[in-house]
């Protein structure tokens, strides 16, 4: 299923609240906290690294004006890739999630790693010749 399409069509009821030529953003169904969207593109692509750049540059600006009108100061933005992730639609979207205080919103564990300097050293050598 073409979840952006879908959304977009009317196929898949939503509460819309911003649509372009490339996305779709709506209200989320689960929220974590009030004002809890989605930004979906229109495109189909199960992850991030699937789906092409034009449409990266549309959903952020979409996603920083939905973070604008929630009127609050803090928020995130999430978007995960596989199941280990946390991905439980098979379909790119960008959370913005408010965090009015510290009860609602997005609840994250950081557990922080030690590492040795020179293994961090040899991580950014070996990906920067990624990069390339």
């Amino acid at each position: 299923m073409r979840i952006g399409i879908s959304l977009s069509t009317g196929e898949i009821p939503s509460f819309k609240l911003v649509e372009t030529e490339l996305s779709f953003a709506f209200l989320d169904i689960g929220p974590l906290s009030k004002g809890h969207a989605l930004v979906v593109p229109k495109c189909h692509a199960a992850k991030l690294h699937e789906l092409p750049d034009e449409h990266l540059t549309d959903i952020l600006p979409i996603a920083k004006k939905i973070a604008l009108a929630q009127g609050v100061a803090d928020y995130n933005i999430l978007q995960n890739n596989g199941r280990l992730a946390h991905q439980e639609v098979d379909h790119v979207h960008f959370h913005v999630i408010p965090k009015p205080d510290g009860k609602q919103g997005l609840i994250v564990g950081w557990p922080v790693k030690q590492v040795d300097k020179e293994e961090l050293k040899e991580l950014a050598e070996e990906l920067v010749s990624k990069l390339k």
